[in-house]
């Protein structure tokens, strides 16, 4: 018998699971510990055939579950490795695990292992979802299930913990194949993290871990978290969905993944926001208990309507200032604002690219330099989509409006300040002839509202924390 760790899983009606992870695992000849909630199926019969020692707990939450587990199993290994029903243990990780030594891992609490995680039998490589370590083996003793998460379950531990990238666990729920079994499950998980989140604001809760993006994999998940809390609802789930599927590059993988992505990042992500407001408008007079002052509805309303409204006035104004049936001369002579934006992003260019010696010419549309060739600047150059979504936040936010306008301001001239330096940068390295995957607006685009995402993130922080010292004192 393996006398180096042993195995907890927790269980309800994992028939279709268990075999599949009792046999990833068992030529590593580890004490067996199962933990079952109630299951109605042959998940304890085979249990008990694989030699498991198993106890029964009421499932409140998987924090819980652990918690129950680490305090009530007669665990008699110095380590312990922790894994769900629906995973398994890949034979590269399984010959790791067969040369473990305690004896060799003295300083260590803790070692993450990689996952792999499968959705509809397709591997989940984007979006963020690859690598994603998970803490999974700790010293028996000293770790512990972090009783402040209501949903995600996170076992800590004191000390130094290390990171295993070779050798994974694959997770893949066979019954989520069945799409109604996912969004039964969720919308479950949804309740609990949509009163997670309320007792957070009502500082009923607090984060064990320390928030700290360039720490531990549970340190930086800590970190996201505090600023997801503090993004608007409703809005939030949009961002995080764009972010999966662009940036993070969720959209490579595929069909299904793009299904994933939308259920996991958007679906999910908006009934919680839909149930935190529901259980807000329940809990009115203990809300203004605290103090807290919560309306985010509003502000996704506002800021919705201000964004329609600088886009599209911009698309107007470019249509009756272009030659064509609407077109107005008074306005394309007077009132051309988009024009006047194009020659200060021309004359810009020409300007640093003189400073670094380069000779460039303009007229209304294009920049010339010498040697290198032409780009042309069209509507989708000028960053007005950019300017849109920025003005529009700020105004909609509940802020100063002097602290508005200054930030608007400072903010518009440093799109357009990179804006030029996009241009100088095309006019200088992009060859035109060359084929690519993605142009240079969606790249630039992609850039900038991640730049607009973190700006704002610390605007808003700011103006919080002014407005709670106007408060206090």
């Amino acid at each position: 018998m393996n006398g180096q760790f042993s195995f907890i899983i927790i269980t309800f009606n994992e028939e279709v699971h268990l075999p599949r992870l009792l046999e990833s695992i068992k030529q590593l000849d580890a004490p067996l510990f199962i933990l079952d909630s109630g299951s109605t199926d042959n998940t304890l019969a085979i249990a008990e055939q694989a030699g498991a020692k198993i106890l029964h707990n009421n499932f409140i939450n998987h924090p819980a579950q652990w918690d129950f587990a680490l305090k009530n199993f007669p665990v008699e290994t110095p380590w312990v490795i922790c894994l769900d029903a629906d995973q398994v243990v890949t034979p590269e990780l399984s010959a790791r695990l067969a040369k473990f030594s305690d004896a060799d891992n003295r300083d260590l609490d803790g070692i993450y292992f990689n996952r792999k995680n499968f959705f509809k039998g397709r591997w989940i490589r984007h979006g963020g979802y690859s690598p994603f370590y998970l803490l999974k083996m700790i010293r028996f003793g000293k770790g512990y299930s972090d009783l402040n998460e209501n949903m995600d379950h996170r076992l800590i531990v004191p000390g130094k913990t290390a990171i295993w990238k070779d050798g994974y666990i694959l997770e893949e729920n066979l019954k989520e194949n069945k799409i109604s079994f996912w969004i039964e499950k969720h919308n479950r998980y949804s309740d609990l993290v949509a009163q997670e989140e309320v007792e957070r604001m009502l500082e009923m809760r607090s984060q064990t871990v320390k928030p700290h993006f360039w720490g531990s994999p549970d340190e930086r998940t800590a970190w996201l978290k505090q600023f997801w809390w503090k993004l608007p609802r409703y809005v939030r789930p949009m961002l995080y969905f764009i972010y999966r599927l662009f940036f993070q590059l969720g959209i490579l993988d595929g069909r299904i993944g793009v299904i994933f992505h939308f259920l996991q990042a958007f679906w999910f992500r908006l009934i919680i926001d839909v149930k935190i407001d529901e259980i807000l408008k329940q809990d009115q007079p203990q809300l203004k208990k605290t103090g807290k002052s919560i309306g985010p509805l509003r502000f996704v309303i506002t800021f919705l309507v201000l964004f329609a409204a600088f886009y599209y006035f911009n698309i107007f104004i470019f249509g009756i200032t272009a030659p064509g049936n609407h077109y107005s001369a008074f306005i394309a002579d007077h009132l051309n604002y988009i024009r006047w934006l194009r020659l200060a992003l021309l004359r810009g260019s020409v300007a640093v690219l003189s400073w670094f010696g380069f000779t460039a010419i303009t007229n209304e549309y294009e920049l010339l330099v010498a040697g290198k060739g032409v780009i042309v600047l069209v509507y989708s150059c000028l960053g007005l989509g950019l300017i849109s979504f920025f003005s529009a936040f700020v105004l909609a936010y509940p802020a100063k409006l002097k602290s508005k306008l200054i930030f608007i301001i400072c903010g518009i001239l440093g799109i357009e300040a990179l804006n030029i330096l996009r241009f100088v940068l095309l006019s200088l390295f992009w060859g035109k002839n060359q084929n690519r995957i993605v142009d240079h607006h969606t790249i630039f685009n992609l850039i900038m509202y991640v730049l607009i995402a973190v700006t704002l993130y610390f605007w808003v922080k700011h103006n919080d924390a002014l407005t709670n010292g106007d408060e206090a004192n």
